[in-house]
């Protein structure tokens, strides 16, 4: 969100907050990669983020939700929970 409202990083406040999102996002998936196999973290992170985004954006945005989009989102959530199911665990998790 704060992205889309940066203005093209002009905007001193959604700046700081995309920049410091960015961030912590990566330190999450850093931390998340010490317990799991880059093959579970990455995609559920990406994966996890995509479908995030796309729900911020029909809910808070008021986005259009077609069937091609719900579609789109169900295939992610699908691909990220049979990676997940599939994948072995390391101590931890």
């Amino acid at each position: 969100m704060g992205l889309r409202f940066s203005a093209g990083f002009t905007a001193l406040g959604p700046t700081l907050l995309a920049l410091a999102s960015f961030g912590l996002a990566l330190y999450l998936v850093s931390v998340a990669m010490k317990v799991l196999p880059v093959s579970v973290a990455y995609p559920v992170w990406a994966g996890g983020g995509t479908v995030g985004v796309a729900a911020i954006g029909i809910l808070v945005l008021r986005e259009p939700l077609t069937t091609e989009k719900a579609l789109g989102i169900a295939l992610v959530l699908a691909g990220v929970a049979l990676i997940n199911a599939v994948s072995e665990k390391r101590s931890g998790c």
